[in-house]
């Protein structure tokens, strides 16, 4: 697990310069805390290839960036893990690969010279990999990422001067000279519709994001040439609970300490419980699990639940506790990390219990992400399956996506940012189209909405945020129902096993808790409404970034409109009015973070 880095000139020959040393030690500063423990960016005539490494797989060995002796045109980083590195090293050792090490990313310059481009199509593992092919008549970049977009990369090309520009992380990409900081137009209301960025889209103009399963070319002065490539099909063997448990097996093998993240719910739990199982079998020491709430009474807390999960499973569980009075710096600390607003306050109880694992010795975390959007498991799914022929189900859905509805969001803009939403689309209705398009061509509605949530809600919404607040502090979080094996499962299964995670349900009866089974779904995040109730810790930090001075500036937004908002939640504090609230705050301090990358200075976790 690493963060990269690189750049790729239109004179990516022998008369170009090289870059300059002084920018890639900024870009590589922004992004170190995700790769602590070494550090190496090559350059040459109109290139640079770098990696910021965390350690994992043969921490001895590893080297990045990636070359073989007999293979001297070819380089290669990457960020994440390769599960089948050993069986890829096998056959690539048949045909005469030698390799200096263990580590699963050495083998890349060899897959890549015997499979050339489609050389992603072999990776079993989250990935997010750049190769740089400077062999005579050959010369190209090509980054490729894993099927489910669970390892980033972000990307700039400049049209003038024909260069392409990555990294891991959006602040890191902004340290290269000529990425112009440039918040796009409608950035305010993609997060108020979404929470998050939409598509290939981030929240600046010209920086984009390699979609899912996706493999990028690059020639010299070219625009990237993106394609997406078909899925990697693992064929699972057994039920439910037989393939994840598999799956979790596999993941929990490290070379650096491994816990999990235990919520208090079946996604988690069910991980956690046979992560413990593996641990007991394997002769190992018992497993740690982590729970992150907050100092005080706090309602929907789940540490009950967690407590349960872990007595049950037996780990030797870590109850996170949170002062209150810290969420305002947490929340400035999230935005940076992200480089774009994420409307989710998960956000910042993510960053915290990521920051408790590092802090407790623990490299690599097990997590329950993916399960819901695979298995049926939102209440927007219920309903939208549940909306008789003829309604308007994709709108209630895509309605249930945002922050602020789309009435709210139209009362809330200024007749000039109102039309201009209008005028160009917004990210809703677009969200609408797609579904809409799915059922009119004979999708049913489930595979439609479970598509639409793998390729770009999950990736942009969770898997994004719990890639960087994990890196944060360089802890590697392993997803088990984001590999192939339990997604080509989950989509085998009759609509009514994956609706409303059934399926998942029958695999957890015997291993957790019935308290935990019968329980409400919650998702894993702070009592936002309550925090932001008079007297609460939250409502002076919220307050100040919506205060009129500031909204007017932006003109985006009627500030006497978000005022009688903020009036209505102090006095009847309402779940759906603080989250509005919350993804305003958001914006509102992200455009003031992102102003301040420009300056090429080490981001502190």
């Amino acid at each position: 697990m690493c963060r990269i880095l690189g750049s790729f000139a239109a004179g990516a020959a022998a008369h170009a310069d090289r870059p300059d040393p002084a920018q890639l030690a900024a870009v590589s500063a922004r992004q170190r805390h995700g790769g602590p423990d070494e550090h190496a960016v090559l350059t040459g005539p109109g290139w640079s290839l770098g990696c910021d490494r965390l350690a994992v797989t043969d921490p001895c060995g590893g080297q990045q960036p990636y070359r073989l002796p007999h293979l001297p045109g070819v380089l290669a980083v990457l960020n994440g893990e390769i599960y089948n590195h050993a069986e890829l090293r096998r056959t690539l050792a048949a045909r005469g690969h030698r390799f200096p090490d263990r580590c699963d990313g050495t083998l890349l310059p060899a897959l890549y010279a015997e499979y050339g481009p489609s050389f992603a199509e072999h990776l079993d593992g989250m990935f997010a990999v750049a190769i740089l092919d400077l062999r005579p008549g050959s010369t190209r970049l090509v980054l490729a990422v894993d099927d489910m977009g669970m390892k980033p990369i972000h990307l700039h090309h400049d049209p003038y001067d024909g260069s392409t520009r990555f990294a891991s992380e959006i602040p890191a990409l902004l340290a290269f000279e000529g990425v112009r900081i440039s918040p796009r137009e409608d950035s305010l209301d993609t997060l108020l519709a979404t929470r998050t960025s939409f598509s290939t889209h981030t929240a600046l103009d010209g920086v984009s994001v390699l979609p899912p399963g996706a493999t990028a070319f690059v020639r010299p002065g070219a625009a990237p040439v993106v394609r997406r490539r078909g899925p990697h099909r693992i064929t699972p063997v057994g039920d439910t609970q037989d393939v994840l448990r598999h799956e979790v097996r596999r993941l929990a093998e490290a070379e650096v300490p491994v816990c999990a993240i235990t919520s208090g719910g079946l996604d988690s739990g069910l991980v956690t419980a046979l992560a413990a199982e593996h641990a007991r079998e394997s002769d190992a020491p018992p497993l740690h699990t982590f729970h992150l709430t907050y100092r005080g009474r706090w309602p929907d807390s789940e540490a009950a639940y967690a407590r349960s999960v872990a007595r049950r499973t037996r780990t030797v569980h870590h109850e996170v506790a949170v002062d209150p009075d810290e969420i305002g710096s947490l929340l400035t600390r999230t935005v940076r990390h992200l480089g774009q607003p994420n409307a989710d306050p998960i956000a910042l109880s993510t960053y915290a219990l990521f920051r408790a694992v590092r802090e407790s010795g623990f490299t690599v975390a097990l997590t329950g992400d993916g399960a819901d959007e695979l298995f049926g498991g939102y209440d927007r799914m219920r309903a939208a399956l549940a909306a008789p022929a003829g309604t308007d189900w994709a709108g209630t859905y895509a309605d249930a996506l945002s922050a602020a509805p789309r009435l709210l969001r139209e009362h809330l803009y200024t007749a000039n940012y109102r039309a201009h939403i209008a005028d160009q689309g917004s990210a809703a209705d677009r969200i609408e189209q797609e579904l809409r398009s799915a059922e009119a061509v004979g999708e049913d509605r489930l595979t439609a909405m479970t598509a639409f949530e793998t390729r770009w809600r999950l990736p942009a919404y969770h898997l994004r945020r719990v890639d960087h607040l994990s890196m944060a502090w360089a802890v590697e979080a392993r997803m088990p129902f984001c590999q192939p094996a339990v997604v080509t499962h989950a989509r085998a299964l009759p609509t009514a096993a994956r609706t409303g995670k059934r399926a998942l349900y029958g695999a957890g009866a015997e291993l957790l808790p019935s308290a935990v089974l019968r329980r409400p779904k919650q998702p894993f995040t702070l009592p936002l409404s309550a925090m932001l109730a008079p007297g609460s810790p939250l409502l002076e930090t919220v307050r100040e970034l919506l205060s009129p001075a500031r909204l007017v500036l932006g003109g985006k937004v009627r500030a006497d409109r978000v005022q009688k908002l903020l009036t209505r939640h102090r006095e009847r504090p309402s779940h759906h009015d603080a989250q509005a609230l919350w993804a305003l705050a958001v914006h509102e301090l992200w455009t003031e973070v992102v102003q301040g990358m420009r300056i090429p200075a080490g981001c502190a976790a």
